[in-house]
């Protein structure tokens, strides 16, 4: 079993929080913080349903909003993009995107088992292309797609469009973070947050 803080120390991707605060916005009056990343605010919309998610990552937006960004099972369902509401401390906008709620990997749920297998062959991956810098992670996805992993055909799926969608928006992948790999009640896995800008 890998030690997941190390292996995102080594890769630079440490457990950083957004140090902005909640934008001042309508829609998030009285909406409760429910989550917070490195480049992202989660609130809870109030109907068990939905939330909204503010992020300032060029990476996120093009992900959650590009006409070809990756869909299906594995991947989040966005149900609005409600603009720019404001500008975060990096200078980059503040997006408003409203989407399915999604939940932590329950441990010992086949959706944390299939994510840490993902995550270890990853790992893997990044420490055999490490002497390529900041482009081993783009490498070691490429390569987890080639390989014959044990996994269901939805997931290679997912894969395949990840690592795409990499390559076309030149973003970086982060799948070491068990907080970027979520589920849904039902227990599918979802690449929630998978991505990021240097």
């Amino acid at each position: 079993m890998i030690d997941l803080s190390r292996a995102r120390a080594c890769l630079g991707r440490e457990a950083i929080l957004l140090p902005d605060p909640v934008p001042v916005h309508p829609l998030l009056e009285g909406k409760k913080e429910i989550g917070r990343g490195e480049y992202s605010i989660v609130l809870d919309k109030g109907d068990g349903e939905r939330v909204y998610k503010v992020i300032s990552s060029p990476a996120d937006y093009f992900l959650y909003t590009a006409e070809d960004r990756p869909r299906g099972k594995h991947f989040p369902i966005v149900h609005a993009d409600h603009g720019i509401i404001g500008r975060a401390l990096s200078g980059y906008p503040l997006h408003l995107i409203e989407m399915e709620r999604l939940y932590p990997l329950a441990e010992g749920s086949p959706a944390a088992d299939l994510a840490m297998r993902l995550i270890e062959f990853y790992w893997a991956g990044c420490a055999q292309w490490s002497r390529l810098g900041s482009s081993m992670g783009r490498i070691a996805l490429y390569h987890l797609v080639q390989q014959p992993l044990d996994v269901d055909q939805g997931i290679h799926d997912a894969l395949k469009a990840l690592s795409d969608f990499v390559e076309e928006y030149q973003v970086l992948p982060d799948i070491l973070n068990a907080n970027n790999l979520m589920m849904r009640k039902d227990g599918t896995l979802v690449f929630s947050d998978p991505v990021f800008i240097a």
